[in-house]
C-alpha cells in the first residue's frame, strides 16, 4: 500500500477531500520525522512506537577492496508495533 492508497482509503471512508487528507497525512509524517530528528520518540497507543536507536561504532570489511573500515556510531529510526497491531497481523 502506498501513500496515495492510504489517502484514497481515508478519503473514501471519511468523505473528506483527497487534498485535505493528503495534507493531514503529510503533516503527520513531518511531525514524526521532526520528532525523531530531535531525538524524541513517538508513541501511538494501539499502533506502535517510532523510536531512535543508537548504533555503536564498529569495524566492517569492504570485500571488493579487501580492506577494513570503521563505521562510526550513529542513530537510526525504528518502529516497534503494539501488541494489538501484531495480533491483528497474525
Amino acid at each position: 500500500m502506498t501513500k496515495a492508497d492510504i489517502v484514497n482509503a481515508i478519503a473514501n471512508e471519511t468523505g473528506v477531500e483527497k487534498i485535505k487528507v493528503q495534507s493531514v497525512v503529510e503533516s503527520f509524517m513531518d511531525c514524526v520525522k521532526s520528532s525523531l530528528a530531535k531525538g524524541e520518540n513517538v508513541y501511538l497507543r494501539g499502533f506502535g512506537s517510532f523510536t531512535v536507536k543508537k548504533r555503536a561504532k564498529k569495524t566492517a570489511r569492504n570485500i571488493s577492496k579487501n580492506t577494513t573500515i570503521v563505521i562510526p556510531a550513529h542513530k537510526v529510526p525504528a518502529f516497534k508495533p503494539a501488541k494489538t497491531f501484531i495480533s491483528k497481523v497474525k
